[in-house]
C-alpha cells in the first residue's frame, strides 16, 4: 500500500466483474472509497458492498444513456462525498464480425459502448473532479487499439483507437484542470467473460505462444497498473498509454 490513494474516493465503471472487479478490489485495498458503476453484474456488485459496507456504493446505469449516465455519476459524488478518481473500464467486443459483416446498428452499438459511454461519464464527472484539485482519470482501451485485433474485431479495434486519441485529447483539454488523463491497453487478459465468451481456448494458445513472457495475464496484472496511473493526480505522467501484453507488442 503506498498510502497515496488512502482516503481518496473513486468511480469505477463496469467494476463489478473481471478486470473492473479486479480494479475495485485494488483501490479498496489502497484505503480507497469506491463507487461501483455495474450494467448486469448486481449480484457481484452487492457482495462487493457487503463486504466493505460503507466504503463501496453501488450503482446501476446503462452508460450509452446520458441521462441515467449524469444521474449515476451524480449519486456516485454524493455518497462518496466527491471524486479524485475516475476508471473508465466499461466495453465490450459485443461479437466478432468482419467487414462485410458489419451492419450500422451494430457499429453504432461497439462505439456506444466503447467510446461514447466514456465521453458521457468523463463529462458528467468533470466539475467533480476538478474541485479536487488534483485528479486523475483512467482510460481502458486495448492492445486491439494498437494493432488491429483478431479477425472479426475491426469494429471494437477501431473504438478502442479512439480511446487511446480520445486519451491524449483529455489529457490536453483537462490539464490546466489539474487532471492526469491516462490509458491502459491490456493484451490477451484471461479469467475473463469477455475472453470466455470471445477467445477459444485455441485461439488463446496460439497468442500465448507469441507473447515473450509465454504467458497470458490476468485481471490482478491491469490491476496493479491501474493503481500506478490513479496514483498520477500529482504525478508529470499524463496523455500516456501503458501497454500490459506481456512484450508481444511495443509502440
Amino acid at each position: 500500500m503506498s498510502q497515496k490513494l488512502n482516503g481518496k474516493k473513486a468511480l469505477v465503471t463496469a467494476g463489478a466483474q473481471g478486470i473492473g472487479l479486479a480494479i475495485s478490489r485494488a483501490l479498496l485495498d489502497e484505503g480507497c472509497s469506491i463507487a461501483v458503476h455495474y450494467f448486469s453484474s448486481a449480484d457481484t456488485a452487492n457482495e462487493l458492498k457487503a463486504e466493505f459496507g460503507d466504503r463501496v456504493e453501488v450503482l446501476q446505469a446503462d452508460l450509452t444513456d446520458p441521462a441515467q449516465t449524469k444521474e449515476m455519476v451524480e449519486k456516485a459524488v454524493a455518497a462518496l462525498g466527491g471524486l479524485d478518481v475516475l476508471i473508465n473500464n466499461a466495453g465490450s467486443l459485443i461479437g466478432r464480425r468482419k467487414l462485410d459483416e458489419i451492419e450500422p446498428d451494430f457499429w453504432q452499438t461497439v462505439v456506444d459502448v466503447n467510446v461514447t459511454s466514456m465521453i458521457n461519464v468523463t463529462k458528467f464527472a468533470a466539475p467533480a473532479l476538478r474541485e479536487a484539485q488534483g485528479a486523475s482519470v483512467v482510460n481502458l482501451a486495448s492492445l486491439a487499439g494498437r494493432k488491429g485485433g483478431h479477425a472479426g474485431s475491426l469494429a471494437y479495434s477501431t473504438a478502442k483507437g479512439a480511446v487511446l486519441t480520445m486519451t491524449r485529447a483529455m489529457s490536453n483539454e483537462l490539464g490546466p484542470d489539474l487532471i492526469r488523463v491516462n490509458a491502459l491497453a491490456p493484451g490477451l487478459i484471461l479469467e475473463t467473460s469477455f475472453h470466455n465468451t470471445h477467445t477459444t481456448k485455441e485461439s488463446a494458445a496460439q497468442t500465448i505462444a507469441g507473447i515473450p513472457i509465454k504467458r497470458a495475464g490476468n485481471p490482478k496484472d491491469v490491476a496493479h497498473a491501474t493503481i500506478f496511473l490513479a496514483e498520477q493526480f500529482d504525478g508529470f505522467v499524463t496523455g500516456a498509454t501503458l501497454d500490459i501484453n506481456g512484450g508481444v507488442y511495443s509502440a
